[in-house]
């Protein structure tokens, strides 16, 4: 066996060995969170609803002769506002979970990864914790709920693939380069508006755009993470390879993220 085979191998062993302390650091971390919070986790789906009803009121009130997305729209917006609240807020802080955690990151013989998984597992439970707002919406506004349901859970299981990845490429370059910092919040802004949540899959490939930004959009995985977490609201027909192109994009950012980060450890913890 490689040294970069047994890398890919004992590390997430390691990982999943201190899965009890990796939910107690997720479990802190909530809890610091809420502590000083009046409102606690409303504002976990405080920031995503306002989002909707802004676009909402622009797109159907403003511009009432919209011709993106699908009915009822509010549904629409805030299905992909939920998890783009998870994957923006997620990948901004595990980008720093080495940095803000430097003193028991140095002092204790935990896997370091710990650190950047808990961000995004801490994000997801916030998530978690949206679905029930998520349920009132959907009973009021009734949209069409379909066989395509299946699809939510599997999408959040993509999205914590994608964004673990993420996490462990990003939080030692974080430590390495200054210039990921602001590098990552440009990135959020482009991502926001290239990925399918004001508009839909189908909007960008009805347009008369070239082939080539057709399938450069279709390679982002937010694409296919944001249309399987609406397959199953909407009657709009569901194009698999959308998904699966997302899925094994997020599993080979997870590989490259496990590679990187075991390569660059000892660097980063000279450098903090």
């Amino acid at each position: 066996m490689t040294r970069r085979t047994s890398t890919l191998v004992s590390r997430p062993a390691t990982v999943w060995q201190n899965r009890k302390i990796l939910g107690l650091l997720v479990k802190r971390d909530l809890s610091v969170r809420y502590a000083s919070s009046a409102l606690g986790y409303v504002w976990s789906v405080l920031d995503p609803l306002l989002m909707s009803a802004v676009y909402w009121f622009v797109f159907t009130k403003i511009f009432n002769g919209r011709h993106v997305g699908q009915e009822p729209y509010v549904i629409f917006l805030i299905v992909a506002l939920l998890p783009w609240t998870w994957f923006q807020n997620g990948v901004v802080d595990s980008s720093h979970a080495l940095q803000s955690e430097s003193r028991l990151v140095r002092s204790t013989a935990l896997p370091r990864e710990l650190w950047a998984i808990r961000v995004v597992l801490s994000k997801g439970t916030e998530f978690l914790f949206s679905i029930p707002v998520l349920v009132v919406l959907i009973l009021f506004f009734k949209p069409a709920v379909n066989a395509n349901l299946w699809m939510f859970p599997a999408a959040m299981i993509t999205q914590v693939i994608f964004m673990v990845g993420l996490a462990l490429l990003l939080a030692p370059a974080t430590v390495l380069l200054r210039d990921v910092d602001p590098l990552i919040k440009i990135a959020m802004r482009f991502l926001f508006y290239v990925s399918p949540i004001i508009y839909g899959v189908e909007d960008i490939l009805k347009m008369d755009t070239p082939g080539w930004m057709k399938e450069l959009f279709l390679l982002n995985p937010m694409t296919g993470i944001i249309s399987g977490y609406r397959a199953g609201f909407f009657d709009q027909p569901v194009d698999p390879k959308i998904y699966l192109t997302a899925l094994v994009i997020s599993v080979l950012t997870l590989l490259a993220g496990q590679i990187v980060f075991s390569r660059l450890e000892r660097q980063v913890l000279k450098e903090m």
